[in-house]
């Protein structure tokens, strides 16, 4: 049987080309069932394949996931080692189902300050998935948004310094030139889950006009469901981008 806010979602007319999810509330989902964190960690990989397998049935082209900030590097020792064994056990067992379905794999963020097992890991699911034409999923992994901005203008002085790129023209398309996300347009709609109102340093440059969503589910219980839920209050919203309506 077909779901219902899944029909509605075709029916209500475009879709958001990009998609991108802050996925809070695993820690919080583990403590109210009395279990470790990592726990909550383990089960919110579920919820990454109910998002990528809404996303494409609902037309989605492109999905970011912020999958792991600098900021987290200030967890316990535990829960970090944890944490990299799960990306290491998701780039492995989940390869194949995405590859499958047609999922093209993208990493932004400083990949390579990962421990080498995981950073092998995600460069052997992107390399996999490379001719996948379905969805581009993109994972944000040793992320920051503010890190990101300041590497853009860092590598803008480098080339008016070793290039003679005169300042004068550097613009807005030449600074998104050298932004992680320089392949894809900005999201169209961002999702928080947990029901926390915060960005926390997640593509800061980009949410610019983005629409925002925000709701109370954890992310170890979003489902597709949640996502079409999103999409449809996204698709009853005018976006104006500044002006006013004609």
């Amino acid at each position: 049987m077909g779901s219902p806010l899944l029909e509605q979602v075709r029916r209500n007319g475009p879709v958001p080309r990009h998609v991108a999810i802050i996925m809070d509330g695993n820690g919080r989902w583990a403590r109210a069932r009395g279990r470790p964190r990592y726990e909550g960690h383990r089960e919110g990989m579920r919820s990454v394949r109910e998002a990528i397998e809404g996303a494409i049935e609902a037309g989605v082209e492109i999905l970011t996931l912020f999958a792991f900030s600098h900021e987290n590097w200030q967890r316990p020792a535990r829960e970090i080692r944890a944490l990299m064994n799960l990306l290491v056990r998701y780039a492995r067992e989940e390869g194949p189902e995405l590859e499958r379905q047609g999922v093209q794999v993208h990493a932004i963020g400083e990949v390579d300050g990962l421990p080498p097992a995981a950073a092998r890991a995600v460069a052997d699911l992107v390399e996999r998935t490379r001719a996948g034409a379905r969805l581009r999923l993109v994972l944000a992994l040793n992320y920051g948004a503010r890190g990101e901005i300041v590497r853009a203008a860092r590598r803008l002085a480098e080339r008016v310094r070793c290039e003679g790129l005169d300042p004068a023209a550097i613009d807005e398309a030449a600074f998104v030139a050298e932004l992680y996300t320089a392949p894809w347009p900005d999201p169209d709609l961002l999702i928080r889950t947990s029901g926390e109102h915060r960005l926390s340093n997640f593509l800061l440059w980009q949410l610019a006009y983005t629409e925002l969503y925000v709701t109370p589910v954890l992310w170890p219980d979003f489902t597709r469901e949640d996502l079409f839920q999103a999409i449809l209050d996204y698709q009853r919203r005018e976006r104006r981008f500044g002006r006013v309506p004609v």
